[in-house]
C-alpha cells in the first residue's frame, strides 16, 4: 500500500514534460478558440472544462497512480501557471501573443459589421453587458470591447453616464453658491425699497 503512495511509477523528468506538453496545448487550444470561449462559461463550456480534465489526465499523469505522481504533476501545473502569469505581467509582447487584443464591438452606438460573427458573440450578450453596466441599450455606448480574457467592457457616451458622487457635490456646491446670492440679492432689494 505504501509503495503506490509515495513511489513514482514513470520517471519525474518525464511526469514534468508530460504536465508542461498538456498545459502548453491546453493554452494552444483556448487562444485558438478565441476571446469567446472565456467571456462566460455556459452550460456546455463547463461540460467541455470537465470532460477535457478528464481526456488530458492520463496524458499528464501516464501510468503512475502513486499520490506523489500526482503532487509532482500538480506542483508543475501550479508552478508552469505562475510562470507564464508573471511573464505575461512583464512582457506586453508576450502577452499580445499569448491572449490577444481587445476587439472593438461597438462604436457610436451601433454594432462593428462582423465583429459578433468571428467571436460567436451574440448582440443579447453585449446589451446584457450594456444593462449590467448602466447603459439602456446599445445606442448608448461610446466603445464597446471584447477583452483578452472574454470580459465585454463597455464606454457609455457622455450623456449617458450617471452622476458620479463628485458631480453631484459640484451640484450642491453650485446651488448652495446661488442660494447666497439669491439671498444677498434679495437682502439688497429689501434695503433698497
Amino acid at each position: 500500500m505504501w509503495h503506490d503512495l509515495v513511489i513514482v511509477q514513470i520517471p519525474i523528468v518525464e511526469k514534468i514534460l508530460r504536465t508542461i506538453a498538456v498545459y502548453a496545448l491546453i493554452l494552444l487550444l483556448f487562444r485558438v478558440a478565441g476571446k469567446r470561449g472565456l467571456a462566460g462559461l455556459n452550460t456546455f463550456d463547463m461540460v467541455v472544462v470537465f470532460l477535457l480534465s478528464n481526456v488530458v489526465q492520463n496524458a499528464i499523469i501516464g501510468n503512475d497512480n502513486s499520490l506523489l505522481g500526482g503532487a509532482i504533476g500538480a506542483v508543475t501545473l501550479i508552478a508552469v501557471n505562475s510562470a507564464v502569469t508573471r511573464w505575461l505581467a512583464h512582457d506586453p509582447r508576450a502577452a499580445r501573443l499569448l491572449e490577444g487584443t481587445p476587439t472593438t464591438v461597438v462604436r457610436d452606438g451601433a454594432l462593428v459589421p462582423g465583429a459578433l460573427r468571428g467571436l460567436a458573440l451574440r448582440a443579447s450578450e453585449i446589451e446584457h453587458a450594456v444593462r449590467v453596466q448602466n447603459g439602456d441599450t446599445i445606442r448608448d455606448v461610446a466603445v464597446g470591447r471584447l477583452e483578452p480574457d472574454g470580459q465585454l467592457v463597455i464606454t457609455l457616451k457622455p450623456d449617458e453616464q450617471g452622476a458620479t458622487r463628485g458631480d453631484v457635490e459640484d451640484l450642491r456646491r453650485r446651488l448652495d453658491t446661488i442660494e447666497r446670492l439669491l439671498t444677498t440679492l434679495a437682502a439688497d432689494r429689501s434695503k433698497d425699497r
